[in-house]
């Protein structure tokens, strides 16, 4: 009986969670930081908002052979810098 008890509190448990949001991995949402990886100016608060939500995307991005000049760029690394958000390696 104990057994069916803990199922169904668990089945309860796993129903309310809500799921993590998955993140699009799309390269056009760094548009936002165009601008800062062309010159040396400072990212913006959307650049480096962007940039921390496709971190996990990054990896993908460096192995594209059309994206990864713009990303392994040295300003791509500095604005990953300044924005807090290092590039991962991969």
């Amino acid at each position: 009986m104990s057994k069916y008890v803990l199922c169904i509190v668990l089945m309860f448990l796993f129903a309310t969670l809500e799921p993590s949001a998955a993140v699009t991995c799309d390269p056009m949402e760094l548009s936002s930081c165009a601008s800062a990886i062309s010159s040396s100016s400072l990212p913006s608060a959307m650049c480096c908002a962007k940039l921390k939500e496709q971190k996990p995307c990054l990896c993908q991005y460096m192995k594209n052979p059309i994206l990864q000049k713009f990303i392994n760029s040295p300003n791509s690394r500095k604005v990953a810098i300044q924005c807090g958000s290092p590039f991962p390696s991969c």
